[in-house]
């Protein structure tokens, strides 16, 4: 299993759906009603606040009943330099194909 920050993913996951689960509770809403606002089946909702499993365009559609869009819309954004020596030591040709393993 992939370790990111000594986190496993379940536990990055179910992260991810109690903070949703505090921001539901923040605008007094139901998980009835943030299902039905967000187009997610209320048995997906629960299920994701439980285990925190969901597929990604239902987690969009929750982020923007949430407002939180541009939170989601920055994952995997391209990365900023802080220094013109960073961008010279990560200054490598980039494949356009992943590797065959």
């Amino acid at each position: 299993m992939i370790q990111l920050n000594a986190r496993s993913v379940p536990e990055i996951c179910t992260s991810v759906a109690l903070r949703v689960k505090q921001r539901r509770l923040e605008l007094n809403l139901t998980q009835q009603g943030m299902a039905l606002r967000s187009g997610v089946n209320i048995e997906t909702y629960r299920k994701f606040e439980r285990t925190g499993e969901i597929a990604f365009v239902a987690l969009v559609k929750i982020a923007l009943v949430l407002d939180a869009l541009d939170e989601v819309d920055r994952l995997f954004a391209e990365r900023k330099y802080q220094s013109i020596d960073e961008i010279i030591e990560g200054k490598q040709p980039r494949r356009k194909r992943g590797k065959n393993t």
